[in-house]
């Protein structure tokens, strides 16, 4: 799947959720260094590290630890567009997890779900689908809260866990976790999941419509058709290169070996889409080089190997020219919750 980062809309609940709990979203955006009005485009998308950071600066802002885990709590499916329309009116909880695992690149390129049954039980996974991307623990706690929340709307009636895992460390007190899920959950594990009972699944959803979710599919089908169209080449060669970065730098020869053309071809091809290799190339490194330096195992001097760059010095000046900031500033300020530039 393409990465076409996420919908502005994601944001919108972050300022619902300031607003319940009593804060002037127009403070908080200038706080957080964001321009509230690319709320007004509803086409606008920004970068799922944009997103993260906003999350991140609302918790900082609010002071509540717990931050992604509240705004779990208020999610409406409203707030998911027409994403959350198809859902609520699938016939089943399986149907409704379904569309959210088909449609979810509508708000949230990059994440979604899996189920998987064991026995009796399904374990449902939240997963990054960029394997250097890893999610913050405010949006992995919103994303299972919300999930959580909505079968249970969606079914009108009790949704009981039998394990909850995330892949986070435990923040300090796990007594709103109990609040919520019900049960106590593992904290710093390989995944973030949870396991529910089988039967769950066929629970039907109180407000299910054939026609009308006809009609949402529909017009989610044409949304997603609308992000992608057009880039089908740039957006391959794209993900070849991320998928290629960890081993090697392809050159355009080889890539365009990959793909079954000659590079003249391939770069003819790119053209057309209004993309080269060249700038392809740069952006996933980038977008490579920023997921690395939102964690903390390596240095800036490993990240450069990491990407192939001849040396460190070389990573930095590119790392510069592309985001405006130094690879020390972009750590330091994602660690601060705050960032320099909004990524679209």
């Amino acid at each position: 799947m393409n990465d076409q980062g996420m919908a502005v809309s994601m944001v919108y609940p972050i300022v619902k959720t300031l607003v319940r709990k009593g804060y002037d979203p127009e403070r908080f955006g200038e706080f957080a260094a964001f321009d509230m009005g690319l709320l007004r485009d509803p086409e606008a998308r920004i970068s799922a590290l944009e997103l993260e950071r906003l999350m991140n600066a609302a918790a900082a802002y609010t002071e509540d630890r717990y931050f992604g885990l509240s705004q779990g709590q208020m999610t409406d499916s409203a707030d998911m567009g027409i994403l959350g329309y198809v859902m609520m009116h699938s016939e089943t909880i399986a149907g409704s997890l379904d569309a959210y695992r088909r449609f979810n690149v509508i708000l949230c390129s990059g994440f979604n779900i899996a189920l998987e049954e064991e026995d009796q039980d399904v374990v449902l996974r939240l997963y990054t689908q960029n394997p250097a991307a890893r999610m913050s623990r405010h949006c992995m706690e919103d994303m299972a809260g919300s999930l959580y929340l909505l079968m249970r709307r969606f079914a009108n009636r009790p949704v009981s866990l039998r394990e909850l895992r995330f892949s986070h460390d435990a923040p300090g007190d796990v007594a709103p976790y109990v609040d919520f899920f019900g049960i106590e959950p593992r904290f710093g594990c390989a995944e973030t999941c949870f396991r529910i009972d089988r039967a769950v699944l066929d629970y039907p959803i109180l407000y299910s419509d054939a026609r009308l979710r006809s009609s949402f599919e529909a017009i989610a089908v044409e949304t997603m058709k609308r992000l992608t169209r057009g880039k089908t080449m740039s957006d391959s060669v794209f993900q070849w290169l991320m998928q290629r970065l960890p081993i090697s730098f392809p050159t355009l020869r080889q890539t365009a070996l990959h793909f079954g053309m000659s590079a003249r071809t391939l770069q003819a091809k790119l053209q057309e889409e209004g993309a080269s290799f060249n700038g392809l190339g740069a952006s996933a490194r980038m977008e490579l080089a920023k997921s690395y330096l939102s964690r903390s195992e390596h240095s800036v001097s490993e990240i450069a190997y990491l990407l192939h760059y001849s040396e460190p010095s070389a990573f930095q000046n590119a790392f510069k020219k592309w985001e405006g900031v130094t690879p020390v500033q972009f750590r330091s300020g994602a660690k601060e919750g705050t960032k320099f530039t909004i990524v679209s």
